[in-house]
């Protein structure tokens, strides 16, 4: 489908709007119109290293509900830290009357319009980061591990695996046991970013809270020692206490500690430069 279309360290900052948002369709299925909002990476003159990359998020609401907006702060964040953010549209049970299936095609649709599109946007195609929280960190993981859910209408030949995963409580498992597994049931062989790992996964971060009722700890441990064990980075986050959704804005001591973990850890990776200053809205 064609496209339509002075150093701060301190905890203190007074942000300003985003200097260019865009709202562009990326993919039209049945009756649905899906989005993408675009936060463009604000003007920066010493920006060398993230000149050009870029973010989509996926948010969360167990493939049942949400909506895009749940990464807004995010985004403002990471725009005004020099990288180009999206904020993607998916479909869901309560609003399309859809499966998980059908979010994880829009995902990856999501990655291919991004990555096709990239020159609109003065995008290096070859730097994008997937983050995404809860069931949208599992959409995420997925572009990058699970190759058997694709819109018929996608050209194939595009590449879903993005460079990085920041990912947030995410759902990793949906085996026996898993989140998902009745929803799913035995194509958690094909599904499940846990199932699917392999030599070349993207470096990840895992941010979780030790009381989090969805997602075990074991199991983010677990993920992260097969993807040692295959020769790919996972840093794994813990959060004493705290529980699902954690990270999200409305909890800002966490929110701007998981931030700044995102920020050091894509520093780390060169797909950002360094100096992190922190919004407070």
């Amino acid at each position: 489908m064609q496209a339509i279309f002075s150093i701060l360290t301190i905890t203190l900052f007074i942000s300003v709007p985003v200097l260019a948002q865009e709202l562009v369709p990326y993919k039209i299925v049945g009756q649905d119109t899906l989005f993408l909002e675009v936060h463009l990476a604000e003007p920066m003159a010493d920006t060398i290293q993230s000149k050009g990359v870029s973010i989509v998020f996926f948010f969360g609401g167990g493939w049942n509900g949400g909506n895009r907006h749940h990464f807004l702060n995010h985004a403002r964040y990471f725009s005004q830290r020099g990288l180009s953010c999206f904020l993607a549209d998916y479909r869901t049970k309560s609003q399309h009357q859809t499966t998980p299936f059908e979010s994880l095609k829009d995902a990856r649709s999501a990655m291919r319009f991004v990555r096709q599109n990239a020159a609109r946007w003065n995008l290096n195609p070859d730097k994008i980061i997937a983050a995404g929280g809860s069931a949208g960190g599992h959409l995420a993981a997925a572009t990058a591990l699970v190759d058997a859910y694709n819109e018929e209408s996608d050209d194939l030949e595009v590449s879903t695996v993005p460079s990085a995963l920041v990912l947030f409580n995410p759902v990793l498992d949906n085996g026996p046991g898993g989140y998902g597994y009745e929803r799913i049931q035995e194509a958690y062989h094909q599904f499940s970013p846990l199932h699917n790992l392999a030599e070349g996964a993207p470096p990840t971060i895992i941010f979780l809270g030790t009381d989090d009722k969805l997602i075990p700890v074991e199991t983010a441990q677990y993920y992260q020692a097969i993807m040692q064990r295959l020769g790919s980075r996972c840093d794994l986050q813990l959060y004493a206490d705290q529980g699902h959704g954690f990270f999200n804005y409305r909890n800002f001591e966490y929110y701007q500690k998981t931030i700044l973990a995102a920020d050091h850890f894509l520093q780390s990776l060169g797909l950002l430069d360094q100096q992190p200053i922190v919004p407070i809205e």
